[in-house]
Order: C-alpha cells, then structure tokens, then sequence
C-alpha cells in the first residue's frame, strides 16, 4: 500500500469515526467503541504503509502513548477522588445552599454554585451533581429546563479557567502550553464573564417563586463526610501546587492525593464491615471507565494523524486561509459546538508544537477557553450538554430556543474580555 492511498484511507477513517462520535446520541453506537477501533485501525494503515524500520515505528507509538498515559492516569486519580466523596455524600452540603424558592436567586446560586464547583471538580461531574440536586428539590419538570441550561453553560465556563476543571485544560497542562498560574489569571475574567451574561439574560426570562420538595432538604451524611469532602477538595486543589514546587508531572499530584485519601478512608472505615462502601476499592468499581477509554482512543487517533504529518499539512492551511490566530483559536471554540473539544484541542497541539508557540502563548490560553466554553453553544457540543439530554429530556432544539442565543453572546463577551489582555 502506498503512503498516499494509506494517508487518505486515514484520514477518511477517522472523518467517519469523528461524524459516528459526533452523533453518538442519534446512532445509539457507544463514542467509546468507535474511538477505539478507530484508533488501532489508523494506526494499523500508519504501520502497514509506513517505510520507516518497525523499530521505529514501534518508538513512535510508544512516544505517544507515554504522553497519553500521563492524561489518562490524571483522570482516573481526579474520578476516583470525586466519587469517593460522592459516595459519602459529601456534595450533599450544596443542598444546603441551593434552596431558595425565588426564581431569580435561583439562577444566580444555581449559576454561581455551578461555575465554581467546575473549576475544583469538572464540568461533567459537576453537571451531572447540579442537576441531580434541582431534580429533588423541583419536581416539575419544565420549571428545571433553564437551570439545567444554565447548569451546562456555568460547567463549562468554570471548568475552562483551572487546570483541573476540564479535560482540554488539563491536556493542555500537562503538555506544557499553559501553566496553572497563567490559565487561572488570565482566563478567570474571561470565564466568568461568559457566565454571568447568560445568567442575567435568564434572570430577565423568569419572575415568581419555585415549589419546591421539602424532603429534599433532609441531608442524610455517610459517617465522616464532611471531612472526606474537606480532604478531597484540598487534595485536588494541591496538585498544581506539587507541580509547581517539585516539577514533577501532574499525575503524579493526582496520585499522591488518591494515595492520602485512600490511607484517610481506610482508617476511618477498616473497622466497619458495613462502609466497604465508603473504601476506594468499591469506588473503583464506579467510576466512568468507558470515558476514560474513550480519551485513550480519540488520542492515539490523533496521534496518528499527527505522525503522518497530516496535522502539520492542516496548520498550515489553516495558517494561509485565516492566518490570525485569535480567529483561528476563536473557530476551534465555534467547532467545539458541534465536534468533541477533546480531539479539537488533541489536534491542535498537534499542529502547533512548541517551536510555532511557546509555552502561554496567547493561542493556548485563547484555545483554552474557546474549546472549554464553546461547546456549550449547542447541547451536544459538551459532555455536559450531553448528560443533561439523557438525564432531563432536553432535545436539542428546546435548548436552542432557550440557550443558544445567551450561549453565544456570552462566549464573544469572554473572547473580547480575553484579547484586552493582549
């Protein structure tokens, strides 16, 4: 086969693989499966076609694979953490705060609650939490479909201005395009703003007071919850500080903190037969594998397109047809409305090494926060927007009449706030 007819059979592969991810919802094909098919089988026609000594090859895959594993190894350390505090209940304290009856106050605790939240944890779990909460605490439905919007737009925004809060930031981390201290200064503003614009424009929309379940405000703790929650916050927030003063990768921090967590829950539990629950052996057995595996895929595809040079062909078609790259930066985000912002960010880092753009260079913190807050233009942009489809029903163009307007205009807010700083 020859390298031409085994680039093209590439690159229409994983155009196929990206457009079954993309309607994953509708096909009711599992995106996990097809990204990793997809991956073996681009990197099958990259080692089948490829001239270079199977040796080489063989480094090659390896290569990345190490720079993927440092991602995946992050993500299971920073899932393992939340569910182990999910399964003492320790998020239950947000009931405590999100139980006012007026409409309005309701968007702003609900937006806010959401936006930070996100930047500890991340959008999706965050998401997935929130919504949990306002489906006990209001039974009816179609009174939920704004704040579950909004849910989606405050996950998102405040998951793109820390290095834990969203995948594509940590990605972007970990690779060294950004820094902790120079994503959280200068994308802060940016996110927030994004934020606070839809939630004013929701604020305008509503008017009276909700109904709410009064048995929701019943909080029922497992034992020592308060201090897993308090352990597990300060054990993920310390994982830029680790990196910061002892250089060594970020999931290294990760681990160090499951490892903490897992001495502190084994300590409190080991006597009580009944919390084998609470122990991080259980809480191994629920955390999202088929996403994990998922991020494994896409990125080895990816990768593969990156070692038949096809990304550094696309960076400089993208270089000659629009040339700046804030807009470039701000089309990925755009992108990101309808396409997975994990492979968007994947290629992009693959396109623009280090030599093109340094470390904090004005793209990676623009791409940062274009690829975080712009999937939640459409629901299916983000893995949020997507939970929040299966868990309340919401269709893809209730959203639009309700969100995509206030999605918009927030996401250009944040973008004009982003550039005054350059």
């Amino acid at each position: 086969m020859t390298e031409f007819l085994s680039n093209q059979l590439i690159v229409l592969l994983f155009t196929v693989g990206y457009l079954a991810i993309i309607f994953e919802f509708y096909i009711k094909v599992n995106k996990t499966a097809i990204a990793m098919v997809m991956a073996v089988l681009c990197w099958g026609l990259y080692f089948i076609s490829d001239s270079s000594p199977l040796e080489t090859n063989l480094k090659e895959l390896s290569h990345h694979l190490g720079d993927v594993s440092q991602i995946i190894l992050f993500l299971i350390g920073a899932m393992t953490l939340v569910e182990l505090i999910d399964s003492h209940k320790g998020f239950l304290v947000v009931n405590k705060i999100v139980k006012t009856r007026s409409k309005k106050w309701m968007i702003l605790l609900v937006g806010f609650v959401t936006f930070f939240l996100s930047a500890i944890l991340d959008n999706l779990t965050t998401t997935i939490l929130m919504v949990s909460i306002l489906k006990k605490l209001i039974p009816d439905a179609k009174e939920r479909i704004l704040l579950s919007c909004l849910v989606i737009i405050a996950a998102n925004a405040g998951g793109a201005w820390t290095p834990i809060g969203d995948v594509t930031t940590t990605m972007l981390w970990i690779n060294n395009k950004i820094s902790s201290d120079k994503i959280i200064s200068y994308l802060f503003l940016p996110s927030i703003v994004s934020c606070l614009v839809p939630m004013f424009y929701f604020m305008f929309q509503v008017k009276g007071r909700y109904t709410l379940d009064e048995k929701a405000q019943q909080l029922e703790y497992e034992p020592h919850a308060k201090l897993v929650l308090f352990t597990g916050l300060i054990a993920l927030i310390s994982v830029p500080f680790i990196k910061y003063l002892t250089g060594l990768p970020p999931f290294m921090g990760m681990l160090l903190a499951v490892g903490v967590l897992w001495l502190l829950t084994d300590v409190l539990h080991h006597r009580h037969n009944m919390r084998n629950h609470l122990r991080i052996p259980h809480v191994l057995t629920k955390i999202d594998t088929a996403n994990i595996l998922f991020f494994l895929g896409i990125l080895l595809a990816v990768d593969a397109l990156q070692s038949v040079k096809l990304l550094d062909k696309f960076a400089h078609f993208l270089d000659s047809t629009v040339g700046n790259v804030s807009m470039i930066a701000t089309l990925i985000g755009l992108f990101s409305a309808v396409i997975d912002n994990v492979p968007l960010v994947a290629a992009s880092m693959g396109m623009y090494d280090a030599t093109t753009f340094m470390m904090n260079h004005p793209f990676w913190l623009l791409l940062a926060y274009a690829a975080g807050t712009g999937g939640s233009i459409l629901i299916i942009g983000s893995s949020s927007g997507v939970a929040v489809m299966g868990m309340e029903k919401i269709d893809f163009f209730q959203y639009i009449k309700k969100a995509f307007i206030p999605a918009v205009l927030g996401y250009f807010a944040g973008i004009l706030v982003l550039l005054a700083f350059f």
